[in-house]
């Protein structure tokens, strides 16, 4: 069973040594890893983009840890339960470790966009809490997502780069040119992995 505190959601899968690993690259779930569903709160319901989990693969094997940081506002509005979110996440390990990818750990802010949050982005707290808990680099890290509060998330935390992916609601930010002189606009997941890696 996964572990659930402070809302972080464990894999329980071995990770290799933090000391030797201190590059990670930080997800927004829904409209970049998987299909927008419009509070999403069931397993079945979990789709992830082609190519997708290769191109976590590749970052994985690259050297950069992997987290998922994930707003879910739908727990707030009394939409489902923090145990949805649970399944759900457990759902989506299991399907990337059986293709040999995994997160170190997954961040959850559950709370409705007008109360008080700790980790809601854009604040950058569970970036904060990752680069302690995992010792990461954030100046060498970067977050990928289809929303502004991804890459303010990534602007307040100092990453090297934030990163919107055009799946999702990307393609109607992207077209904000006054929001994305700082951004990295790519077209997916699988490309935003490209730009990394070859940066």
């Amino acid at each position: 069973m996964p572990s659930f505190f402070c809302f972080l959601f464990e894999t329980n899968l071995p990770y290799q040594s933090r000391a030797l690993k201190n590059r990670a690259v930080f997800l927004d779930r829904d409209g970049t890893l998987i299909e927008e569903k419009d509070y999403l709160s069931k397993p079945e319901q979990v789709v992830v983009f082609p190519g997708a989990i290769e191109a976590l693969r590749r970052l994985r094997d690259a050297g950069f840890q992997l987290f998922l940081v994930t707003n879910q506002s739908g727990v707030g509005r009394g939409y489902f339960t923090l145990e949805d979110v649970v399944k759900v996440h457990a759902h989506l390990a299991a399907e990337l470790a059986d293709q040999g990818v995994k997160f170190e750990r997954i961040y959850v802010a559950p709370e409705h966009p007008e109360a008080p949050s700790r980790g809601r982005k854009p604040s950058p707290q569970f970036l904060f809490d990752a680069r302690d808990a995992f010792g990461i680099d954030l100046g060498e890290s970067y977050i990928i997502g289809d929303k502004l509060i991804d890459l303010e998330c990534g602007w307040n935390a100092g990453v090297k780069k934030s990163i919107l992916v055009r799946t999702g609601y990307g393609s109607k930010v992207a077209d904000q040119p006054e929001a994305m002189s700082r951004a990295i606009i790519c077209n997916s997941l699988a490309d935003a992995a490209d730009f990394i890696l070859n940066n």
